[in-house]
Formats: structure tokens, sequence, C-alpha cells
């Protein structure tokens, strides 16, 4: 069976790079339309459509900040407004750890943004692109959590790790809510992956203890990620529902 998606209207949270640039290109590949949002990396996201465009697809670029909910809504609008249809294809792959926070030194802040980005962006768009799935009886919500949710990760990412847990739990209710309405939800972890923004945390003699780690030993690329958001967004997945995908090289299997 060939994968295709053409005609399709793809929503890619976080696109400007790493694995959210990766999904976009690799849903575009297959006949999507794409629309790739961004918060401040402007250059990265337009990097992103010009390698969609150069391959013959079809993709433009949407700035948003998603903590803001009149943003998320004017994002949705903007979105189904540019391109003339509905959007078919959300991934709430937007989310970051900007820093590692102990719990004594935890502050509003910190915890506000962390809960903001990495799950109450996942709730409100999921929410704004409803009424057009509902209204087609059809669609796919793909959440993009992390293996820190199973496991709590290391030291000083518990907010972060208890956003993304809250990622999967949001995505199973979901997912129960509106099967019937023809609107599948389903997330995935992904384990350690190379070029991306936590390569920053990592020294080469962690990276070194974390691959020994791995089963298949080597660190996932973010075209991993991307395979599994395009099996998960097209037909080969229509009765998979409320399942997360472990994308983490057997590093945790469950």
């Amino acid at each position: 069976m060939n994968i295709h998606l053409k005609g399709k209207l793809a929503l890619v949270t976080g696109g400007s790079g790493g694995i959210g640039s990766a999904i976009a290109i690799r849903l575009a590949s297959v006949g999507a339309i794409v629309a790739v949002h961004y918060l401040r990396k402007k250059e990265g996201a337009e990097e992103t459509v010009r390698a969609i465009r150069e391959a013959g697809g079809q993709a433009e670029a949407f700035q948003a900040d998603l903590s803001d909910l009149n943003q998320i809504n004017l994002l949705v609008k903007e979105v189904q407004s540019a391109f003339g249809v509905s959007i078919n294809i959300l991934v709430n792959n937007a989310g970051q750890m900007s820093y590692r926070s102990s719990l004594m030194e935890l502050t509003e802040d910190y915890y506000d943004q962390m809960m903001d980005i990495n799950f109450k962006s996942c709730v409100f768009l999921s929410k704004a692109v409803l009424p057009s799935m509902l209204e087609h009886r059809s669609g796919q919500v793909i959440n993009i959590a992390s293996l820190a949710a199973h496991s709590g990760g290391g030291a000083g990412i518990a907010i972060y790790a208890a956003a993304k847990n809250a990622m999967l739990a949001f995505t199973k209710s979901m997912a129960k809510e509106y099967a019937r309405s023809g609107i599948r939800v389903n997330a995935i972890c992904p384990g350690v992956i190379a070029n991306t923004s936590n390569d920053r945390f990592k020294t080469e003699e962690i990276r070194k203890s974390i691959i020994a780690s791995i089963p298949l030993q080597r660190e996932g690329l973010p075209e991993d990620v991307a395979n599994g958001v395009l099996f998960l967004a097209s037909d080969l997945s229509e009765f998979v529902i409320g399942e997360t995908l472990e994308i983490n090289g057997g590093m945790s299997m469950r």
C-alpha cells in the first residue's frame, strides 16, 4: 500500500528545526500541504518551507505564541484561510525544556512556562481544530511527548516530564471522546534524538554513555520520529487510537 496524504492540510507546531522540521518535510513528501509553525526561529521555519517547495511540495510558515489562547485560535484561522481548506492533521510538536530547575529552585514562572508550551498548547490547539474535524468527521491529532513522560527524566526536569505525561493522559481521553466522530488521536514518545535543542544538555561523555544503554547502539534521528508521525497520520493506522508509539531504539520497552 502506498502512503499518500495528497490534499490533506497538516499543521506542524515547532517546525523550525529538529523533529518538527523533519515531520513537516516527511508529511509533504507524500502530498500533504504543510503549515509550519514557529515562535522565534523564522529563518528555520522558512528553511523548512524552502526544502518542501524545492521538492515540489506546498508549505507556508506561520508565527504564533502558543502560550496565548488568542494566538492559538488566530493561528488555526490563518492557516485554514491561507490554504482554503480545513486542517486534517494536527501535530502538537511544539515544546521545550529551556533549562533544568530543581524543585527547591522552582519558580511559578518556570512552572507556567513549561506547562504552557508543553501541555496547554496541545490542549487548546486540539480544541481549536475540532470544529472542522467534527464537521468533516475526519482528522488525526498526533501529540509528541517524550520518554521522560514515563521515566521522569533526569534531574531538574520534573515539570517538563509531568507536562509530557499529562499529554499522554490527554491523548487517551480525547481519543475515547472523539473516536466515534472519525477523529483519531495518538501520541509519540521519542527517546534520545540527535540534532535537536536537547543536544546542549549532553557532553560527549554523557552522549557515549547514553548510546551504550540503547539496544540499537545509536541515537535516534528526527527522521525516525517523522516516520512514526507519517504512520499515525496515514490510513495504515486507521484502527489505532489512544496509543503511544515509543521511538527510542529499545532504550525503554513497555
